[in-house]
């Protein structure tokens, strides 16, 4: 894990680096004596575990915890038990006071490693999942197989939901809004209160309609227009 240290007094980074160089699996990338520092590397470096000082020139430990939209593993380092409330709204992984052990520091750092390992195992089995590639509609008693690629456009009026794919016309007593949050929303997107578009059978746009292969055209509703327009052209 790459890491670094933003503590202001010399004495605790030569501990922190110490304990650092004899634990093996980390890392150092920096010491910083302030968190406005700190904040210029987290722009082009991976970093993932800071340990961190709460009373800091400039930025306190707490107030640069506020500035991190996505921060990475946080050990706090303090001599002040007052602060371990707060801290924990920030989801550190361990709160260290000053002055801590050898033994305290590596049980520290094996929770940061567990949270990622974890995090890593969590990622790998979102990326392992297979995208859905077919839905079920229901149509009176029967529910119909429907591959989502073959699906063209959705359109609804006030009793049915017609779903058009590559060969016919499917007609479903569930309603649009139903369709559009179990549909992909990178491939599906809607473009007027009664349609839904599979983008990828988009021929053309022409002002306020959409062009889909085969000669079928769709209005673009006002209200909708600018997300599309946004999605399509990202």
């Amino acid at each position: 894990m790459n890491c670094i240290i933003v503590e202001d007094q010399p004495p605790a980074q030569r501990i922190l680096k110490k304990y650092i160089e004899d634990i093996g699996s980390l890392e150092l990338r920096g010491i910083f004596s302030d968190a406005v520092q700190a904040m210029e590397l987290l722009k082009t470096e991976q970093i993932d575990l800071i340990f961190l000082d709460i009373h800091l020139p400039k930025l306190s430990g707490i107030d640069f915890l506020k500035t991190m939209a996505n921060p990475p593993s946080i050990i706090l380092t303090t001599a002040f038990s007052e602060y371990a409330l707060e801290s924990y709204e920030f989801s550190v992984v361990d709160y260290l006071l000053k002055p801590f052990s050898f033994q305290r520091f590596v049980k520290a750092v094996s929770k940061a490693l567990e949270r990622k390992e974890i995090e890593s195992t969590n990622k790998y089995k979102t990326a392992s999942v297979s995208p859905r590639k077919e839905i079920y509609i229901k149509s009176g008693y029967e529910h119909i197989k429907i591959y989502i690629d073959a699906i063209h456009y959705i359109t609804s009026d006030s009793h049915y939901t017609e779903i058009v794919t590559d060969v016919k016309k499917h007609l479903s007593t569930e309603p649009l809004r139903f369709r559009l949050e179990n549909l992909p929303n990178t491939q599906f997107q809607q473009i007027h209160k009664s349609h839904i578009i599979n983008v990828e059978s988009i021929e053309k746009i022409a002002g306020n309609q959409v062009c889909l292969f085969g000669g079928i055209k769709l209005p673009i509703g006002r209200a909708y227009k600018e997300e599309f327009m946004k999605s399509i052209l990202k």
